[in-house]
């Protein structure tokens, strides 16, 4: 059996996370300040060391100095010396850096297909319409056998969806150039925010995020300073990668540990403004993702951040201080003092805004699943160093881990935009929409009426052509295409196959 996980010290009682109930997910939560950081670190660490792999994001850069020795910090000695722990070596924990950009770590990517709609969507704030649209093209591609890689072949799609509209809405609904324009200008923000990075071959392999070494688990680093800049995108991927784990993993049943430990920082930035559908695929995932052997670890200032449906199955808590100057920080103390298992000795209530810098409210799991009373408790520092690696130590890591050079070197392989380039160029140009009479369709003019608000011809009460097009296309995409399969996000929890 695999020992417990020593995280935090209360006068003489040792508060223990058991390996057994890991996966039955946790919260870390508090005020800016109150040391998040340190716990999110000490708990990764102590994964790592009984042999579980860990992925966390990034925000501030303060994490990587996991992949370096601790010792030199005064802070840290005195607390060891103020818990009575004298047994203790400092040592780097076995460290991937990953780095959408490609610049402070391994390059992440996914492809399009393996995105999906249902996420593409959220990441790109399409409407309801707009959103029956993109699936609809998905499907075309799916139908055609052609690979959806990265952005371009996205374009390209819509392209030719927006062309053959008329040929096509009899199988998937109207295809209105009015979304396909939407969509593309939302394809064009997220390349302005580096999102074409994120698409395109060789796609993440999920065997690399759960290696060991030397028998301790690699804890994988998401750099996400960068990132985050863009909340919608980071919070959609942390999200896809989720859901990808839950796809790809096999039911483990009980374990004595994890196969996988998953940190979601800034967790609030997932649910602002998630449609209700989409929310109750995250809480499927999080319901369900235990089975396959993943612990799922939000942290979040606030608990009132995460809906109630998930913190219900958040069985291990630490809460840090809480602040309580407005009416809704009022409402999070107490929201926090009620999910706690009461303990007589412990005022909960007047402990949250009391609290120092490192010491938290703490209560994990026992062995039969039960939640212990909660006490309060000053947290165990980790033995790596605490505080961001330089980057020379950064780069050295990079440049000597097991993956080195493979997401490095870019791949383009023939998809749908090559595809449907060939076949625009084995027909001949067809004269100017002027000169054949026809409607004078212009990409340029969907883009700007986007922008401008400008567009063709109206109708009588004051309709354009392209706003008819829009609302007849809600009706029409859910009455042709709603019964599709969805990828991405929780596909064979609807029956769909992974596709790649």
């Amino acid at each position: 059996m695999t020992e417990p996980l020593l995280i935090a010290k209360a006068q003489n009682t040792e508060l223990c996370l058991l390996p057994a109930m890991a996966n039955r997910h946790g919260l870390i939560a508090g005020a800016t300040g109150t040391g998040k950081t340190i716990t999110l670190q000490t708990l990764a660490e102590g994964f790592s060391q009984i042999g579980v792999p860990v992925f966390m994001a990034d925000v501030k850069g303060d994490l990587s100095g996991v992949s370096r020795s601790g010792g030199g910090n005064a802070k840290v000695e005195a607390r060891f010396t103020e818990l009575g722990i004298t047994d203790f070596n400092y040592a780097a924990v076995p460290t991937l850096f990953w780095d959408v950009f490609g610049k402070k770590g391994h390059p992440l990517r996914s492809t399009v297909s393996e995105m999906g709609p249902l996420l593409l969507a959220r990441m790109l704030d399409l409407n309801e319409v707009q959103s029956g649209v993109l699936t609809a093209a998905f499907k075309i591609a799916d139908d055609n056998g052609w690979l959806l890689l990265d952005l371009k072949d996205l374009r390209a799609l819509l392209q030719y969806a927006a062309e053959n509209s008329s040929e096509l809405s009899g199988e998937y609904g109207s295809i209105s150039a009015a979304s396909v324009g939407a969509i593309q200008r939302g394809l064009l923000q997220l390349e302005q925010e580096g999102g074409e990075n994120l698409f395109g071959e060789p796609a993440l392999d999920f065997n690399d995020l759960l290696q060991t070494q030397g028998g301790k688990g690699v804890i994988n680093i998401l750099a996400a300073d960068m990132l985050y800049n863009s909340p919608r995108v980071y919070a959609t991927l942390l999200l896809w990668l989720l859901s990808e784990l839950f796809e790809n993993l096999p039911e483990a049943g009980d374990l004595d540990k994890p196969k996988l430990v998953f940190f979601f920082d800034e967790a609030h930035l997932l649910f602002n403004d998630a449609p209700s559908a989409l929310l109750q695929k995250i809480e499927q995932v999080v319901r369900l993702i235990r089975s396959k052997g993943v612990g799922v670890y939000f942290v979040s200032q606030n608990p009132l951040d995460i809906p109630d449906v998930i913190l219900g199955q958040l069985g291990n808590r630490v809460q840090h201080a809480l602040r309580a100057f407005t009416p809704r920080d009022q409402k999070a103390v107490k929201a926090a003092a009620d999910t706690f298992r009461s303990n007589p000795g412990v005022d909960v209530s007047t402990a949250i805004t009391e609290l120092g810098v490192g010491e938290a409210l703490v209560s994990f799991l026992d062995a039969k699943g039960t939640p212990m009373p909660v006490e309060r408790a000053l947290i165990k520092p980790p033995l790596s160093h605490v505080g961001p690696a330089s980057d020379a130590e950064r780069q050295e890591t990079i440049d000597n881990s097991v993956i080195a050079g493979h997401y490095e070197k870019q791949l383009d392989r023939e998809s749908a935009y090559e595809i449907l380039k060939g076949r625009a160029e084995k027909v001949a140009p067809p004269a100017s929409a002027a000169e054949e009479g026809g409607s004078g369709f212009s990409w340029g003019e969907v883009l700007l009426e986007g922008v401008t608000g400008k567009s063709g011809s109206r109708r009588s009460g004051g309709q354009t052509v392209l706003e008819a097009a829009a609302k007849s296309a809600a009706r029409s995409i859910g009455q042709e295409v709603g019964k599709q399969i969805i990828r991405g996000v929780l596909g064979s929890l609807l029956g769909g196959g992974r596709r790649r």
